[in-house]
């Protein structure tokens, strides 16, 4: 966890995640739509594409512009965003409800995450999970 969190768990750059899910792939349009100062927004990008989750691709040659666009492991962010979402809207949402929700492409409907036994394929609570250690560092 602490290797993913020193990855993505900075407000700023999970933000940007969360926006390219919902889309965003130029710079200007993750400036605009976060509000966050262009160096940090510049140097956020750049760690997200040296570290795989995104990549620069080319849109415009003159001048030249890039887009930002998930690799594979930058859409399975999906499966860590959907969560922090829910846990957000459950707590702190208020009156008006949530900002967005999450549906299935295919049928529109709600997505939802859901812990699971992979041995049992039981659904499980928060009260039914443990750790333990593995040995792996």
């Amino acid at each position: 966890m602490a290797r993913a969190l020193e990855l993505v768990g900075e407000r700023w750059t999970l933000l940007i995640v969360r926006d390219a899910l919902h889309g965003a792939a130029r710079f200007d349009g993750f400036l605009s739509s976060l509000g966050v100062a262009r160096n940090v927004l510049t140097d956020r990008l750049n760690g997200l594409v040296e570290h795989g989750i995104f990549e620069r691709v080319p849109y415009q040659q003159r001048p030249p512009r890039h887009e930002y666009r998930l690799t594979v492991m930058g859409r399975d962010l999906v499966e860590v965003v959907i969560p922090l979402m829910e846990w957000g809207d459950r707590y702190l949402a208020g009156d008006a409800g949530p900002p967005r929700i999450a549906e299935h492409v295919d049928c529109g409907g709600h997505v939802v995450s859901r812990l699971l036994c992979e041995r049992c394929a039981h659904p499980v609570s928060s009260e039914e999970v443990m750790t333990r250690p593995t040995g792996g560092n």
